[in-house]
Parts: structure tokens; sequence; C-alpha cells
């Protein structure tokens, strides 16, 4: 009897403490915890030229949500603290920060409110709008040019799918798994024309002579860092940092390095 009693309270014991392993990946107070390890951990992109885009010849990301989540994280540890930086894509991000792989996730991503439901967000820290890219010679005017003979190019788990649909109705949608390989689709014909926010897009057509935007945007796509449910102190320390960003220069600063010239995407 002893032993059955003894294996019993073993197990429980052992059921106790992956439950409480779980909790401290998953639920952990991020606030106290990044301090404790001086460090955050970011989910950004590393396909998305101007804002997370990785330099192969030095195997290191670099953009504007880059800098701005090194700006944050200065100012939450000082400056010896450390900017850890995972790959997400629009379709793994969520999923990453729910499990607890990440601490937040600054990667491009549209303030929603199905996206409420699941993450808290920061104040704004980039407007967006959703536009066209297409080749330069394309007969594409704008998304109200687009008719059922054409096929528009997305990315998985992105806003711009459901975007395009109900503002093109008629056209094809392709969706594809990241911008690298919509981009390359593109290039090969397998579209007519591919969908996200302008200032994506802005990034590939200034490395690719041969495309540009067509016609306005036809959305408002407010950039936000994503943050898990029940991580409120984490979300106001995130919110002071980009207030004192702002207060002291330092988001302009930034700015200005990515989008010289152009305020379009500048909150004030």
């Amino acid at each position: 009897m002893k032993k059955i009693f003894s294996a019993f309270f073993g197990f429980a014991a052992v059921l106790l403490l992956l439950s409480g392993c779980g909790k401290s990946v998953a639920d952990q107070d991020i606030a106290k915890v990044s301090k404790e390890n001086n460090q955050i951990i970011w989910g950004v992109k590393y396909d998305t030229r101007l804002f997370g885009m990785m330099d192969v010849t030095t195997n290191e990301v670099k953009g504007f949500d880059i800098d701005i989540a090194r700006g944050i994280t200065e100012k939450i540890l000082g400056r010896d603290g450390n900017a850890i930086f995972v790959e997400v894509t629009s379709k793994t991000r969520i999923p990453l920060l729910k499990n607890g792989n990440i601490d937040a996730i600054i990667a491009t991503m549209t303030i929603t409110e199905e996206r409420k439901k699941q993450v808290n967000f920061s104040q704004v820290y980039f407007d967006a709008g959703q536009s066209l890219l297409v080749p330069k010679d394309s007969k594409i005017t704008g998304v109200d040019s687009l008719t059922a003979d054409d096929t528009v190019l997305a990315v998985k788990g992105s806003t711009s799918a459901v975007n395009i649909r109900e503002h093109a109705p008629d056209a094809k949608i392709l969706e594809l798994e990241n911008y690298a390989e919509a981009f390359t689709a593109l290039q090969s014909g397998q579209g007519d024309a591919m969908t996200t926010d302008n200032a994506i897009l802005l990034g590939m057509a200034s490395e690719n002579k041969n495309y540009k935007l067509a016609g306005e945007t036809f959305t408002e796509e407010p950039y936000g860092i994503a943050i898990n449910k029940g991580q409120d102190n984490f979300l106001k320390e995130v919110n002071k940092a980009l207030d004192e960003m702002h207060a002291d220069g330092t988001y302009d600063e930034i700015y200005n390095k990515w989008f010289p010239g152009d305020n379009t995407g500048k909150v004030k």
C-alpha cells in the first residue's frame, strides 16, 4: 500500500512540475522575466525589405521594425539590454507568441478587431495602406481596374487576401507562404499583380526597377506590436517606451533612416 501511495504521489508531483513548466513558458510575466534575463525576444520578418530583411553578407536582420524593437529594448532594459530576433511569417507569428517562443511580434502586423481576440496591441507605430505591385508595362491602374482575367498574389495569414476579395471580388487570388515567394510568382507570370501594404511594396519596387505601384492605397493598415493576453505590465512598458522614443526624437531618426523624404507612414 505504501508503494502504491508513493507511486501515486510521485506521478502527481511530475504532473504538477510539467504543468508548472508549461506555465513558466507561455504565461510567465514577461515584464519581470525580460529584466531578469536582460533580453526581449522579438518575432520579426526576415523577407520584408525596409522592415525586416536578412542581410546574407552579415547574417544580420535589418529594417525599420528591427530598429524600433532595439529602441524599445533599450528604453526598457537599458543600453546593455539584448534584443533577440526570431523569424516569423504572417502565418506563424501568433502561434509562436501564444506558445511563449517569443515575447512580442513586430512584423508589419495590422491591428484588426479579429486579431484583438487573440492578442493585445501596442499603440500604432506605423500607418500603412494596401496597394498593388505590377510590372511597369501592366495595364492595371489600381484595384478598381482588376477583372476576372486578373490573378492577384497575396501572402497566407495576412489581411491582404481578405481585403482584395472585398475590393475586387471578380479577381482570382493566389496565396503564397511569404513575400519572397509571392514576388517570385509575379516575376514568373503566375500572377498579374501582387498585393500587400504599400510600404512593403515600395521596398520591392526600390530594388526592382521593372515594377511599380498601381493606383492609390485602398485600405488603412495601422501597424501595432502584438503582445500576449495577460501581459498588461509588459504592454504598458512597450507603450511607454514608444512614447519616450517619440518625445526624444528616436522614432523620427529611425523613420527617416528607412523612409527618407516620405512621411506617409509616420506616426505623429
